[in-house]
């Protein structure tokens, strides 16, 4: 008689999925995607295409959110089918089959869980990430590279897209800054525990002594404000500089002067953007992000605290949240949860899924100021 006594663990995954089905709420659920789906069918839909993007992609993602929670439920119902056959027919292969189909449901559900705890007031927004050198000199710079390339395959890997702003390229190697957008529905949610100081231990390739070198780079995430919450910006409150925009070493890689820097005088906040292709769809860009930046100042003035979302972010010693080792040992750890790995090639690969589950728990279960 086959040994497969998995009851226990499939009533906890019944249990589990049977909490995250009512956070979800199915049925307000499926009521959205056929309001959704009315609207997606009005013949003047396109008539306004940023709107008929917003009502597609509202669609999509609720039509995917319910595929997925049909999904898993179908695959516990199959799962005790798979446990009873194994039982009754003393079949290895089936047994085989339901330990596999138990591991891989065990691990669904975790992430599915974790995206539970997203219910924050922007937490379903698109991102806005920026991430900056801090102290480290060359080395900063490379690894703030290094973060925006551990950034750019995570999205990747998600299927995300993302949209490249503005990169300030420092003079020997690696970047001064880079912002991009992440579009896809909860990547404020999810990015936002990443924001904060990152920390690089390692033998620095650009010290001729072989030395080891620590260095600093800083996170900065902001949520993505829809074109109805747009913060009302008087002219007289920004400064507007045009330039060229420019690659690695100086080069030019635009004849004509279409990046955009605005500065907002009252706060001193400042946004580039470079990599549309026009002065005009530039300063459309930049203005949404200064937007979403003020509106964050808005709302933290509201709520009395600095640090409800970007928080002060100094990018040097006694400030870190996440440690990057790559000498004398190898090792990723996050210092707030704990969580760590030994495979630092596999993190800046864009392997940064278990940190952000860790970092969202955390979060929840932090005592809030």
């Amino acid at each position: 008689m086959i040994d497969l006594d998995i009851s226990e663990q499939i009533a906890a995954l019944r249990a589990t999925f049977g909490d995250i089905r009512a956070v979800v709420d199915v049925d307000r659920l499926r009521t959205d995607i056929a309001e959704l789906s009315d609207r997606a069918g009005e013949p003047d839909l396109w008539d306004d295409t940023v709107r008929a993007q917003e009502v597609t992609s509202a669609l999509s993602h609720r039509q995917s959110e319910l595929a997925r929670i049909e999904s898993i439920e179908s695959r516990l119902d199959d799962l005790e089918v798979l446990v009873e056959l194994a039982h009754g027919e003393d079949d290895q292969e089936s047994a085989d089959e339901a330990l596999v189909e138990l591991a891989g449901l065990q691990k669904v559900l975790g992430e599915l869980e974790v995206h539970t705890l997203l219910n924050g007031e922007f937490d379903e927004r698109p991102a806005v990430v920026t991430i900056r050198s801090g102290a480290g000199g060359v080395d900063a710079a490379d690894f703030a590279e290094m973060l925006l390339r551990m950034y750019m395959r995570w999205a990747e890997q998600h299927n995300y897209a993302v949209k490249v702003l503005d990169v300030g390229y420092a003079e020997e190697a690696g970047i001064k800054s880079a912002t991009f957008e992440v579009d896809a529905p909860y990547a404020f949610g999810t990015l936002s525990v990443e924001a904060g100081t990152h920390r690089l231990v390692r033998m620095s390739p650009f010290n001729s002594a072989g030395k080891r070198q620590t260095s600093f780079a800083a996170v900065e995430v902001v949520p993505l404000i829809e074109q109805t919450e747009s913060v009302e910006i008087p002219d007289n409150d920004i400064r507007v500089d045009v330039f060229r925009s420019s690659g690695p070493g100086g080069q030019s890689v635009n004849t004509t002067d279409s990046a955009v820097r605005i500065t907002h005088l009252p706060t001193g906040t400042v946004v580039s953007c470079q990599n549309e292709k026009s002065q005009i769809q530039n300063r459309a860009a930049a203005m949404r992000v200064l937007q979403s930046r003020l509106l964050l100042i808005q709302r933290e003035q509201e709520a009395a605290t600095k640090k409800e979302f970007a928080g002060v972010i100094t990018a040097s010693w006694g400030d870190q949240m996440r440690s990057y080792v790559l000498a004398p040992y190898q090792m990723v750890k996050d210092l707030r949860t704990n969580y760590e790995v030994n495979n630092p090639s596999q993190v800046f690969d864009g392997d940064l899924d278990g940190f952000i589950a860790a970092g969202i728990r955390w979060r929840k279960q932090a005592p809030q100021d």
